[in-house]
């Protein structure tokens, strides 16, 4: 049954984006919430929403406007924490999603933040790096009246990075008066960022892939991988796989498809994208011209790791891997979910398979407020524990309620903040 939900006056009545997804995947979940489904209006309500201009002096003397979001999804369990990303399609809708993603995902591996997320409207290609200072600079401090330590911790996302980070801890540093290291995440290691953390997401990603191959008797060393987006996720996830043993047959990015049946040579391949900024032009690999056929490719594991809404009901049929890692947020509508399923493809959902990143930037916050540092071997020590402990709870839950690992990984994720909220109760 299909509920009708009441949409909000600020975004389109007619197609309401991934929050529309989002939406659909609370509804699946809430039958399984016994006497906590009362609360659950509180998971379909962003807590703030904050819509900034952010206005600068291009080099040319021109004056440039762009649009700014933060959005904090819930904070019932701590302070909101997501990434920022700077793309030229970033829509509230979006923003939104992605905050919610967030709070299900944290709570899904159990550590103490809420969701948030923000983003700018701007294709970042487009600005000199003296213009994405500014304008970074500019929309932190637009930002900065509901962001902090303890209230809101923005990360790297699309488009983002540990400059970007560092310039946000720095703008709001100034404005407060004093170094605040753990205002940000993935932050560069001289100032305050942890070891570890670019690798994270792609390193849960390899960890609870691993995971899932075992459950379904899939040995890694020989499996074949493609993968969708070939930036940190994607291509952190592909090296590992492929140091298993693994073969990368196929590298999807925003320009072209890249194919190898025999699997492809992930280390040249990151050095190629190094120095060119795509995988077009890889003389170690053929070049496909159809994107649509990067979806048929013959393979065990599907990790699309670019962005939302990538598997659709166009191409989900086509799909032929055992398992899909996605390593990106919200690559696969709720309809091609259940086409996936009836095929029998085992599905590690977002809020389990990517959350290796918010894990580390949690280490981060920790070791900033402390200021003492773990090795890297402790932070990955430490992330596969967490990681293999979220995926086998989940798995368990599923097993157990005959239910997807997605809709698992919900009922886990928002019993938690729902008691969270039940506990606290309403103020005033």
């Amino acid at each position: 049954m299909t509920i009708k939900h009441e949409v909000p006056s600020y975004l389109s009545q007619h197609g309401i984006g991934p929050w529309g997804d989002y939406l659909e995947q609370i509804d699946r979940v809430t039958p399984y919430l016994g006497n906590l489904a009362r609360w659950v209006e509180t998971m379909k309500r962003p807590k703030r929403m904050l819509i900034v201009d952010v206005p600068i002096e291009r080099d040319d003397g021109t004056i440039a406007h762009f649009e700014g979001y933060r959005v904090q999804h819930n904070t019932s369990r701590g302070p909101g924490k997501g990434g920022v990303r700077f793309h030229q399609d970033v829509t509230l809708s979006e923003v939104m999603a992605l905050s919610a993603w967030m709070t299900v995902k944290n709570a899904a591996v159990n550590v103490p933040y809420g969701g948030a997320k923000g983003g700018i409207r701007v294709d970042p290609k487009t600005l000199s790096q003296g213009e994405l200072q500014r304008m970074t600079r500019r929309y932190t401090s637009e930002i900065g009246i509901i962001i902090g330590p303890n209230k809101d911790i923005p990360a790297p996302d699309v488009n983002t990075n540990e400059q970007i980070m560092a310039w946000m801890m720095d703008t709001y540093s100034m404005n407060q008066g004093s170094t605040a290291s753990g205002v940000v995440t993935g932050k560069p290691i001289s100032l305050g960022g942890s070891l570890g953390r670019r690798e994270a997401t792609g390193r849960g990603v390899f960890v609870v892939g691993c995971e899932a191959a075992v459950k379904r008797g899939l040995d890694i060393h020989g499996a074949k991988i493609a993968v969708q987006g070939f930036g940190n996720v994607g291509s952190i996830a592909a090296r590992l796989f492929s140091e298993a043993g693994a073969k990368v047959v196929a590298v999807q990015d925003h320009k072209t498809t890249i194919v190898r049946d025999s699997g492809l040579d992930v280390a040249a391949l990151q050095a190629h994208v190094q120095e060119t900024g795509s995988v077009a032009g890889f003389s170690g690999g053929d070049e496909v011209s159809d994107r649509a056929q990067f979806w048929a490719v013959d393979c065990d594991i599907l990790v699309p790791a670019a962005l939302e809404q990538q598997i659709t009901v166009e191409n989900a049929g086509k799909i032929r891997a055992k398992i899909i890692l996605e390593g990106a947020n919200g690559p696969t509508s709720p309809a091609a979910d259940d086409i996936l399923h009836e095929k029998g493809v085992l599905i590690v959902p977002d809020v389990i398979a990517n959350a290796g990143g918010v894990t580390v930037s949690y280490f981060e916050w920790v070791q900033d407020f402390s200021s003492f540092f773990w090795t890297e071997d402790e932070i990955n020590l430490r992330l596969t524990r967490i990681m293999r402990e979220a995926f086998t709870a989940v798995w368990q839950l599923a097993e157990e309620k005959k239910v997807s690992l997605r809709t698992a990984a919900f009922i886990v994720a928002c019993t938690r903040v729902l008691q969270a909220r039940e506990m606290r109760g309403l103020y005033p």
